[in-house]
């Protein structure tokens, strides 16, 4: 026990803990951490093979130097593996992890998995980088205590004829082809209570159906082909989920994105990356997609997806009559799309609040046009957040025309940047020009951070 300004500070002694709570502490340890504590004490000793989370990672584990580069040592992996297994034998199975770069025996690897669902394992994460569909035992795909599960395979999965997983409820697939019409069918009839679905970097070789009248939450993160646009004809995602609550697509477009019902949609995040190639035809299918989020409740949008919209045959927004929440989730640089913003908004009747997460950037003085204020800003706007503040001219330039109009603001929130948070004269030029506003809500408080 030590003293430290006035104030008695206490050392933990972890010798005193009971086991529950030990066992706890190292289930947050990757596995190899874990094992080592075993050379504390005696009371160490056996610990760790109650733990109920197994971690390996074999570019992790058992590292050696080869021409200047680590490199795991495979047999000493495959034997730390065994001996892991071996010994370890907790009274229920909570997760098991296992990511194999180099190590690529299919039969081990197997073995290994099936231990884990012979233990009823609850969360099942593999990162199989051989392109080896045979390393996932068919009894992965008949479980009935998985309650989530994560596939990261640069190859198609074989699955049986039927599928069944009682009690999953979330699922990630990564890098896995889907080469069948009937896969996600397939795959998604025996989740009856999956609420959570993530498909990142997949390869469509085919139209899939995504139906499922349990799912809550959809991300579709489809940037396989990394920006390299040579044909958008790709494949029709259909999406069949009449309690979809939240969806996210982070991607090129170059699979249509057909949803049959999206009236229970509270919250979207639309993000498209910019590209040289198809700009017209990705930034229509940008406004279908739009078109059909048009029920959400609170939606995020990159600057880059403003930008697209800018090639579209003809940028013309859905009305979102539900839409209290929006937040603009990177930097906005361009007066073009700063136009388009201006578009959004005046399809906005009942919007409530705006988040700017990255600011503006310096766009001059008088580069902002308000020849017709958005309804929504005088009759709806409550509150206004500006992150990552500068300071620039066109930034007060928008915050005093929301001052001006917006009649039942309550709060407008200013985040400085960390690049100018120490600019004391810039910082007091700022809050002046905007106090100085005679503000159409006098009850509106602006705040400083």
């Amino acid at each position: 026990m030590s003293e430290h300004r006035g104030h008695k500070q206490h050392d933990i002694d972890f010798s005193n803990l009971p086991d529950c709570i030990l066992d706890q502490i190292l289930s947050f340890m990757p596995t190899k951490d874990a094992v080592k504590t075993s050379v504390l004490s005696t009371r160490w000793k056996n610990l760790w093979v109650s733990v109920p989370n197994i971690d390996f990672d074999d570019a992790l584990l058992c590292a050696r130097e080869v021409d200047g580069w680590r490199r795991p040592h495979v047999t000493s992996f495959v034997n730390f593996v065994e001996r892991v297994l071996r010994l370890c034998n907790p009274s229920k199975m909570e997760k098991f992890r296992l990511s194999c770069r180099v190590f690529r025996d299919a039969f081990q690897i197997r073995s290994w998995i099936s231990h884990a669902i012979m233990h009823n394992v609850q969360e099942l994460d593999l990162s199989l980088f051989a392109k080896d569909p045979s390393m996932i035992p068919r009894s992965v795909f008949h479980n009935t205590s998985l309650v989530s599960l994560k596939i990261r395979m640069d190859c198609a999965i074989q699955l049986p004829s039927h599928v069944s997983f009682p009690c999953l409820k979330a699922l990630q697939l990564s890098y896995v082809q889907f080469l069948h019409d009937d896969f996600t069918e397939t795959f998604l009839s025996g989740c009856p209570v999956l609420e959570k679905l993530i498909l990142f970097n997949n390869s469509f070789k085919s139209n899939i159906t995504i139906s499922s009248s349990s799912l809550k939450s959809l991300t579709i993160r489809d940037l396989s082909r990394f920006g390299e646009i040579d044909d958008l004809s790709g494949c029709k995602i259909k999406i069949g989920a009449e309690n979809l609550i939240c969806f996210e697509y982070i991607g090129y477009l170059s699979n249509r994105i057909m949803f049959s019902d999206t009236s229970s949609l509270d919250i979207s995040f639309i993000n498209i990356p910019t590209h040289n190639e198809r700009l017209q035809k990705v930034a229509n299918r940008a406004i279908d997609l739009l078109k059909q989020l048009q029920y959400v409740v609170s939606l995020r949008l990159s600057n880059l997806t403003l930008q697209s919209l800018l090639f579209a045959d003809n940028i013309c927004f859905p009305v979102f009559s539900n839409l209290t929440d929006l937040m603009l989730t990177t930097e906005i640089g361009m007066n073009h799309t700063f136009r388009v913003l201006m578009g959004l908004l005046s399809c906005c009747p009942v919007l409530q609040s705006i988040c700017f997460s990255e600011g503006l950037m310096h766009l001059g003085e008088n580069n902002l046009i308000w020849s017709s204020i958005p309804i929504c800003m005088s009759n709806c706007l409550k509150i206004v957040a500006m992150k990552n503040f500068h300071g620039y001219d066109s930034e007060i330039c928008l915050l005093k025309n929301v001052l001006k109009t917006a009649r039942v603001l309550e709060r407008m929130d200013i985040r400085w940047s960390e690049t100018y948070l120490r600019d004391l004269k810039r910082k007091t030029n700022a809050r002046k020009e905007l106090e100085k506003i005679v503000k159409s809500s006098p009850a509106c408080v602006i705040k400083f951070s």
